[in-house]
């Protein structure tokens, strides 16, 4: 049998779009027993439906998703025989963790973005950047045939929920609800504009013509795999 290997994730601080990949990350390190998420579960977040993961309501205090996480991965290393510990988060506050946990002689596999210091890099055995969703390529046949990717269902998600009747949804509304639910900046694209990339992929969505109440509808047809 493989190394246990327990994930620890902070909720407030990795949006639930690396869910995957975090799992990846940690399969490779050995056989992944525990996957928690640490947040305010009395919010709204995509973590409630990421699968695999068991989401642990912090509260709403000052850091307290912090303060959880790092009681109960100290509980666990003390009382189990986990010798892996994936630290989620690109908060600079786990550097004393991860150094714990390695003073006991456990290996501590670091997993955030670009913005973790260097602080917290360097106090795991390694780390993983784990990269945003919007810049991850989009697989195509033509410019009209698109493959539909985690972001596409995504963007199918919201348009879905703040259309009438199938009326779309506002395009200028996309954008900031991208970012605040799921992380994404259009301008790290290739496309750089919403409309943009969403003229690019016909076979996925219709587009009002240009002005400040223009709506996107997104076509079922193209979501069916």
């Amino acid at each position: 049998m493989g190394d246990r290997v327990a994930v620890f994730v902070d909720g407030d601080n990795i949006n639930a779009t690396f869910a995957l990949p975090i799992r990846e990350v940690a399969e490779r390190s050995g056989v992944v027993d525990v996957m928690r998420v640490y947040t305010d579960a009395s919010r709204n977040s995509d973590w409630h439906q990421a699968r695999g993961y068991r989401l642990i309501h912090a509260g709403t205090g000052k850091n307290a998703a912090d303060l959880l996480l790092s009681i109960d991965a100290m509980e666990i290393a003390l009382t189990q025989s986990f010798t892996t510990f994936v630290i989620a988060s690109s908060d600079g506050d786990f550097t004393h963790l991860a150094t714990r946990l390695r003073e006991r002689g456990l290996k501590v596999v670091g997993a955030g973005e670009t913005k973790a210091p260097p602080g917290f890099r360097s106090a795991c055995t390694t780390f993983a950047l784990l990269r945003s969703a919007i810049s991850a390529p989009v697989p195509t046949t033509s410019p009209t045939s698109p493959g539909v990717t985690e972001l596409d269902r995504n963007i199918r998600k919201l348009i879905a929920a703040n259309s009438t009747n199938g009326s779309g949804m506002r395009i200028t509304e996309l954008g900031p609800k991208m970012h605040i639910m799921h992380g994404v900046r259009i301008s790290q694209a290739p496309e750089r504009t919403w409309r943009a990339y969403l003229s690019k992929r016909t076979a996925l969505y219709d587009l009002d013509e240009r002005g400040p109440e223009a709506k996107v509808r997104f076509k079922r047809e193209g979501f069916v795999e």
